[in-house]
């Protein structure tokens, strides 16, 4: 690595006046008294070093290419070798250690112990409470106010809280970049063998160019860092790419110390629900850690998952190099059942696959920036499915007939994109299946649905999949929709009627229809939402909500009060699902 490095760095003259003065500190004598001197020059130089490779020519090169040529050079590292660490913002000791104890049962590595978050935290006093017979290797962070955190004393007394924690064996301390240098000074030549320090940034605003998380990577390793932490917040979605290519390099970018080489540990985190997928991936990409939290509210920093989820969700220990990404594209998609669904089937058949959420503002800026074969398929959702139609590079017929996608195959040969819906045959049969139960009838040759009312509400992808459905059976469609040119526009399409939300109140040109509502209206949280009044039900004798979170919506709820026969999102959400399982696998669902 060294010489392909040096050959790009012939390139400038910064460059080569770097190699020069690498090259002198590597091979000539150093004398003792100057050690640790010179020790520093070669880091910083070195991490210098770190910094023009990932910014030079090659790096570039890389840039311009797709992110599949990046995931190449990454380290390939075992399944299970990013660790889990369980943070603990818990108010007094005693809590604190019970967490401790919790933690150690629910599969964690490690523990953080933000003893910034202690009410009355005497460190002589409480560190040994906290650090003597400890389950689990600790992490000790005391974070100001100025960088995110609860202490807002000085710098003096947190320090030797710290050098408190590091003499009585924890394992780990983390320190701001901002003083660094003065922390370094202090413990130099105190650091017992078995103790790292985590040297941390955090930017609760942005995340960075590559360049300057690059530069901030060297600079963090120039301070004396044996592990480097960066935590920063996702604008967008595609901010994480970012993150991911500094984390490679660094596992792919060798630095010297005067005993050994090795690699760069690095812990690179994005906040926020965009940020996601940087402590779901973390395995893939080579992260040192992850967090995951005891349960909801317990976060040390936004975003964080559950260690639960991370290990029986996410099959976060299953994860590796070579590992493939599905996910759930959509805003919103925190409400989404599918990686619970997906990641059990996943794990059921042996396939090396993650299933995650993807909180995507922009499909297009996504499709272009996630453009590696590793991630392999996509689920979409509102309000993505009829703008996936032009980002595919080929649609199956029926999904252009439909004119909305809820399925993306990232095709393994040639990285070409492949649209499919499989929304219209989940809610149809879902519908069908209601009926027939509710009649106590088999399946027969003629569907239920054929010459029937079938009120549509919406006309988004949802509703799209449902008119064309409903029509191929017969039906006669009716679509009512808030914007009344997009109901009559697919009306239009399909041969069908158009309303208003406010005409579909008295609409009741004959007894027994059947009313599909595909809005979002009633999703959680706004669970008191309902796209009809109750009032107007009476005319239909079958009610299906495509919200199946919560299962029970109010919609349904008052439908069954007037008499219908109703139908859970939920049944349409497994049998899409199905259909997507076996698009992106190619087994039977």
């Amino acid at each position: 690595g060294w010489k392909r490095g040096s050959e790009v760095l012939a390139e400038g003259s910064q460059s080569s006046c770097l190699t020069k003065c690498l090259h002198s500190h590597i091979t000539h004598q150093t004398p003792d008294t100057h050690i640790s001197y010179m020790n520093h020059q070669i880091r910083y130089a070195v991490a210098t070093l770190t910094w023009i490779l990932i910014s030079s020519s090659l790096y570039k090169l890389h840039r311009r290419r797709a992110f599949s040529l990046r995931l190449r050079y990454q380290i390939q590292r075992g399944r299970g070798m990013t660790l889990l660490c369980v943070p603990l913002v818990a108010k007094t000791v005693e809590q604190m250690t019970a967490d401790m104890a919790a933690a150690k049962a629910s599969g964690a590595d490690l523990v953080e112990l933000r003893v910034d978050h202690l009410s009355a935290f005497l460190p002589g006093r409480d560190l040994p409470l906290l650090l003597r017979d400890r389950p689990l290797p600790a992490l000790v962070t005391y974070r100001p106010k100025w960088e995110g955190g609860e202490y807002e004393g000085d710098d003096k007394q947190r320090f030797e809280a710290l050098c408190l924690a590091m003499e009585l064996g924890a394992e780990y301390v983390d320190v701001e970049l901002k003083v660094a240098d003065d922390f370094v000074r202090l413990i130099s030549g105190k650091k017992p063998d078995n103790f790292k320090l985590i040297v941390s940034s955090h930017n609760y605003q942005s995340t960075p160019s590559s360049e300057e998380l690059s530069s901030l990577v060297a600079r963090i390793q120039a301070a004396g860092a044996d592990i480097v932490k960066i935590a920063t917040t996702a604008v967008d979605i595609v901010d994480v790419t970012r993150m991911f290519q500094v984390i490679v390099h660094c596992q792919n970018i060798l630095y010297f110390t005067n005993e050994w080489e090795q690699q760069v540990p690095m812990i690179g985190l994005v906040m926020g629900e965009r940020g996601l997928i940087s402590r779901l991936l973390c395995p893939k990409f080579g992260g040192y850690l992850t967090f995951g939290t005891l349960g909801v509210g317990k976060e040390s920093a936004p975003g964080q998952p559950t260690i639960s989820d991370l290990l029986n969700v996410y099959n976060i220990r299953q994860i590796g190099a070579d590992t493939k990404i599905f996910g759930i594209v959509g805003k919103p998609v925190g409400h989404s059942k599918s990686p619970v669904l997906l990641n059990a089937a996943f794990k059921s058949v042996g396939l090396d696959a993650v299933y995650v959420p993807l909180l995507v503002d922009d499909l297009v800026n996504f499709l272009n920036a996630y453009s590696s074969t590793d991630f392999a398929g996509f689920s979409c959702t509102i309000p993505h499915k009829e703008a996936a139609v032009g980002c595919c590079d080929k649609v199956d017929p029926i999904a252009k007939s439909i004119g909305a996608v809820n399925t993306i195959i990232r095709r393994p040969s040639d990285g070409k994109l492949i649209g499919y819906n499989t929304d219209y045959v989940g809610a149809i049969s879902a519908i069908e299946d209601g009926i027939r139960g509710s009649q106590g009838v088999g399946k027969e040759t003629v569907s239920p649905l054929a010459g029937k009312v079938f009120v549509i509400i919406g006309a988004g992808g949802a509703g799209k999949a449902l008119a064309y459905g409903a029509k191929e059976k017969g039906a006669k469609v009716v679509i009512a929709n808030r914007t009344y040119e997009r109901a009559r526009e697919l009306a239009n399409l399909i041969g069908g009627h158009a309303l208003t939300l406010a005409e579909l109140e008295t609409f009741h040109p004959e007894d027994g229809m059947i009313l599909a509502n595909t809005t979002s209206i009633g999703m959680q949280p706004n669970v008191n939402g309902t796209p009809i009044r109750k009032q107007a039900l009476g005319s239909y004798s079958v009610v299906f909500d495509a919200v199946y979170t919560p299962r029970a919506t109010r919609l349904l709820r008052e439908a069954e009060e007037s008499g219908a026969t109703v139908v859970s999102g939920l049944e349409m959400f497994i049998r899409q699902a199905m259909g997507q399982f076996e698009l992106f696998t190619n087994l039977t669902g």
